[in-house]
């Protein structure tokens, strides 16, 4: 009797299946997980192994980086002002050098961000499944792997098994076709996505992006895109691996070499979702239509292109909604019809895991150089990794960014979420390309707006958000 033919596949139906040890009856899936990424928020984990008896079921499975905690002016453990965050980063070196984990240390040639140290170094390879207790770990998903955040006791049991308990999620593919213009990014193509789908608009969803703009964009692009997949309330985000992704991959320090190379290749060149493969809701946006994005709000979906102007509380669709803009623009001292390229801008942060890669400090010093920083302003530009920043200093970049009047800083998390004391006072407006502009998330009562860095640095030097595409031009 003739076998039936496998119905079709998506990407994240291969790598879940392969990764599937078995399924209880109430549909949770015990996963086999292939890489562990730990940064200084940990100590919690390995406390509650401790407590149990227990030790790291694969310790060379697992990676570690102080990133959150970490201070940007300095290098110097002690530089860390408040002493329990120090303690953190103190206890993710005692942790790992205790079970035998790889650590990228503070002051070695390969610590950064956690979401930016696993791609360059080659630990996040198409096909794997990646976890880590932080929740832009869908950055990783770039490379074709299905990678999510995980909670802190989460973060123990896969430390104590190499395995974790998910229910299935449902698939979403997002297309974004046609050629993305001038200007625009990829930082601008995500907050266009979750402002059309809204913030909840994946919920309970992996994303896969498709399409002839993704397929053009870059490995640090796609970094870029998959990292603000939670914001749209998805559970991971990924993009096919093709050519770019394997000339991004090979010769890095943890990529497959020789015979193991080619044989990865073979797999990884059957990953892509099978045509015909059905996915639970498919969303297609028109790249052409995509300008240079800025939030006004306090979440990533209240984005607008650079010339639109500030929403009114009167245009919102019901009551409910109605109440959340006029606290909104209360919080963000906005004014309703404002043109947002004349609102006016104090703080400039270029870095965190969604934009602090080598493209990203290229992009914004095209716009800096030859021009200054506005007065009233303070600009700060944070590199992910030692790596970058040793690749930027090569090219000139940060002298580009000190002649302009930027503070070149340490590699670290730094103002994306100030928890580390790199925050801006209450009431303070700012320019940021990291992933959430969430009340409070840089400092109480701060301000934040996203966009991209090129558009960061575009606000840094006119004091107020301006259409990047003009100074590109050099109409102003």
């Amino acid at each position: 009797m003739a076998g039936t033919a496998e119905p079709p596949r998506t990407m994240f139906e291969k790598i879940w299946s392969r990764h599937q040890v078995l399924e209880r009856e109430d549909g949770q899936t015990l996963l086999y997980v292939d890489r562990h990424l730990l940064h200084d928020g940990g100590a919690t984990a390995f406390d509650m192994l401790r407590k149990r008896g227990l030790k790291p079921r694969a310790p060379e499975r697992v990676f570690a980086t102080p990133d959150h905690y970490v201070a940007t002016d300095s290098r110097r453990l002690e530089e860390i002002q408040d002493p329990r965050h120090r303690e953190m980063v103190e206890k993710l070196a005692r942790n790992t050098a205790e079970h035998g984990i790889r650590m990228f240390g503070l002051g070695g040639p390969d610590q950064g961000i956690v979401h930016v140290v696993g791609p360059e170094t080659g630990l996040s390879q198409p096909g794997l499944l990646m976890v880590c207790g932080d929740s832009h770990t869908s950055t990783h998903g770039a490379l074709g792997a299905l990678a999510f955040g995980i909670g802190s006791t989460e973060v123990a049991h896969v430390l104590a098994t190499q395995s974790l308990w998910q229910r299935k999620p449902r698939t979403m593919r997002i297309s974004v076709e046609g050629q993305l213009g001038e200007g625009v990014t990829a930082k601008d193509v995500i907050l266009a996505i979750i402002a059309e789908i809204g913030a909840a608009g994946a919920t309970g969803h992996v994303i896969e992006y498709a399409g002839s703009a993704i397929r053009g964009l870059s490995m640090e692009g796609r970094l870029t895109l998959c990292n603000m997949s939670i914001e749209a309330g998805g559970r991971a985000g990924m993009v096919a691996p093709d050519e770019i992704t394997y000339a991004y991959m090979q010769g890095r320090e943890y990529a497959p070499k020789g015979a193991a190379w080619e044989a990865a290749l073979e797999r990884w060149r059957a990953l892509p979702s099978d045509p015909g493969a059905v996915f639970d809701r498919e969303v297609t946006l028109d790249a052409a239509a995509i300008a240079p994005m800025v939030t006004w709000g306090n979440s990533p979906e209240d984005a607008l292109p650079i010339n639109g102007r500030i929403p009114s509380p009167e245009d919102a669709p019901d009551a409910e909604r109605r109440e959340v803009v006029s606290r909104m623009l209360d919080y963000m001292g906005l004014t309703p019809g404002t043109p947002l390229d004349e609102v006016p801008v104090e703080r400039v942060f270029i870095g965190s895991c969604t934009n602090s890669r080598i493209e990203d400090l290229r992009s914004a010093a095209a716009v800096a150089r030859g021009r200054q920083v506005a007065a009233g302003v303070r600009a700060w530009v944070v590199p992910g990794s030692e790596p970058v920043k040793r690749q930027a200093e090569a090219e000139g970049l940060h002298e580009v960014f000190r002649a302009a009047g930027f503070e070149w800083r340490e590699p670290g998390c730094s103002m994306c979420l100030g928890t580390n004391g790199d925050i801006a006072a209450p009431g303070v407006r700012v320019a940021s390309t990291s992933n959430r502009n969430f009340m409070g998330r840089q400092g109480p009562g701060a301000r934040t707006h996203l966009l991209s860095p090129a558009m960061a640095a575009a606000a840094a030097v006119t004091g107020r958000f301006t259409d990047v595409r003009r100074l590109m031009r050099g109409d102003a």
